[in-house]
């Protein structure tokens, strides 16, 4: 659809040309230049929109009943949220882990809420997974590698030194916590928000 909708664009443009000579040619009135460029735009807009709808649909993953959306389904969870809350901003997910844990959460906030906050607040939970070594360790340790030796084995997340580093950091940050001695778990009520920060930021 985004192929054709540039497509279309690019003949509303040169649509618009044809008007443009048509007008200092004489061969089109005032009125009628205003009503085809007042149709063009119209055309345009819808474009403009169903290319953005496009976009929209391809985020969606699984229908209701487990299989794909059908085309008139894909904001079926926009349409509940609209109808239960109104004006809202919701994430949800069901995780099943590679170590077999499993993980459902769900979390709304009011949109004004969220606009009038104080974002400067959020800085330091989202810089501590601001860092490519830390999200790799938050990463192993959704998968299974809870350890301090087990995880200081991974050449790539650093020294010892840089890994306990990086632990307080995601544990201050509250994104991790320890279970035992020297022993790290993403807290549940995390995991699904860390995943869906990951997806937000997929393009």
């Amino acid at each position: 659809m985004e192929g054709h909708g540039r497509a279309l664009a690019g003949l509303i443009r040169w649509h618009f040309g044809i008007i443009t000579f048509l007008r200092n040619n004489g061969i089109v009135t005032g009125s009628e230049e205003s009503d085809l460029a007042e149709r063009l735009t119209r055309l345009e807009e819808r474009v403009a929109r169903l290319e953005g709808s496009d976009r929209a649909s391809r985020a969606h993953v699984v229908g209701t009943e487990g299989g794909e959306d059908d085309p008139g389904e894909v904001f079926w969870a926009l349409r509940a949220l609209k109808e239960r809350v109104g004006d809202a901003v919701l994430f949800t997910g069901s995780v099943t882990l590679p170590d077999g844990e499993h993980y459902e959460w769900q979390q709304g906030h009011a949109s004004s809420e969220l606009v009038a906050d104080d974002w400067s607040q959020a800085a330091d939970a989202l810089s501590a997974l601001a860092h490519p070594v830390r999200l790799m360790l938050l990463r192993e340790i959704l998968c299974g590698a809870h350890g301090t030796a087990e995880l200081a084995a991974d050449e790539r997340l650093g020294t010892t030194g840089q890994l306990y580093h990086h632990l307080r950091q995601l544990v201050a940050a509250g994104w991790l916590r320890t279970t035992a001695r020297g022993r790290y778990a993403v807290p549940g009520e995390r995991v699904v928000p860390i995943l869906t920060i990951l997806a937000a930021t997929r393009r």
